[in-house]
């Protein structure tokens, strides 16, 4: 059966109004003419007034400002298409979002102009980048049980000789190697647990978040006198699905981390609420922040930004949350602080 629509009463300007793509119409000038709908909705603009008669550019990062505007000259004097390019854009709050973009010539009388189709892709992008995360994850870990495995095995009959050298004679030293060999020990045995964690021993259970870091909070009281903490503790019904055992130790260590990056007083705020059937718990400081390019090694072990850390407490986090099924996320700003995002799935 054939399905035939005939034109004639069809309102188009509705239906581009109406699209879910986001579309403009630019002339020769870069102002942008026509934008529908969508368009104001992808930029959090209130009304056409807000984009009409600007400068395209307004909403584009200025680093690729110069290459737009070819892409723009080259669709309007060779009226060629430009099929699916990425891209990015700025929404009026200042949030900058990752897009899919289209162009092509759009004829209006005697005049041509370009007829730009957006599509927001900032999700994808984010999955894709956990994703990407996730991978090396798996791979740094694999490679750091192997390393840490090999490592235990003489340090363990190292250590049983050493216990029988202490039995036929007695020496302060020895108690010092002893100790010392136990903390290296103690260190292959976190590495093991945090790269490849058994997650067979321990039940899952259902986890009420919102008391349980109410809980861990109560263990940095002595802390509580330069540091303010501010809770604010929503959707306490969702519950979260996983090994409470690995959950407590991960907010343990994020909560801990906030802590140790305030110098002098500050602030640490921890939020939990639900939202599109998400947990999410977000632990915020005003420390000293993490640069860019530190940012990106989050998570690896033996990657630390503090002078005396191993990065195994960040590594078991991220681990964790993505064991069960959870998404982390890091914004910081040097100088201003650090917030680590997690979400949760409610099962």
């Amino acid at each position: 059966m054939e399905l035939r629509i005939e034109s004639k009463g069809i309102n188009f300007h509705q239906l581009i109004e109406c699209s879910l793509n986001s579309i403009w119409i630019v002339g020769s000038e870069e102002k942008i003419l026509y934008s529908n709908r969508a368009c104001l909705k992808l930029l959090k603009l209130d009304s056409p007034e807000d984009i009409l008669y600007k400068n395209f550019c307004v909403f584009l990062p200025p680093d690729i400002h110069d290459s737009c505007k070819e892409q723009l000259k080259r669709v309007l004097k060779k009226q060629k298409k430009i099929e699916l390019i990425e891209s990015k854009m700025i929404r009026s709050d200042g949030e900058t979002i990752d897009v899919e973009v289209r162009i092509a010539p759009f004829y209006l009388e005697n005049k041509i102009l370009a007829q730009i189709i957006i599509q927001d892709i900032t999700d994808r992008k984010i999955t894709e980048r956990l994703l990407n995360d996730r991978e090396k994850l798996a791979s740094i870990g694999q490679i750091a049980a192997g390393i840490a495995h090999e490592i235990k095995n003489p340090l363990t009959s190292v250590k049983g000789f050493l216990q029988l050298l202490k039995e036929s004679q007695s020496h302060p030293y020895l108690d010092m190697m002893e100790s010392e060999l136990e903390k290296a020990l103690d260190t292959l045995q976190n590495l093991l647990q945090v790269s490849k964690p058994d997650l067979a021993d321990e039940s899952f259970v259902q986890i009420d978040l919102c008391k349980e870091l109410a809980s861990i909070l109560s263990l940095f009281q002595e802390k509580l006198y330069n540091v303010e903490v501010e809770m604010d503790l929503r959707d306490s019904e969702r519950k979260a699905n996983g090994k409470r055992n690995l959950f407590l130790k991960a907010f343990f260590n994020l909560i801990k981390n906030a802590f140790e990056s305030i110098q002098g007083k500050g602030k640490i705020r921890i939020e939990h609420y639900y939202k599109n059937g998400w947990i999410h718990i977000k632990v915020s400081d005003t420390g000293v922040g993490i640069s860019g390019d530190k940012l990106k090694l989050l998570g690896t072990p033996f990657f630390s930004t503090k002078s005396e850390g191993t990065g195994l407490g960040l590594t078991q986090v991220f681990t964790t949350i993505h064991e069960h099924g959870g998404n982390i996320s890091v914004q910081s700003i040097i100088g201003e602080g650090t917030t680590f995002h997690v979400q949760l799935p409610v099962k």
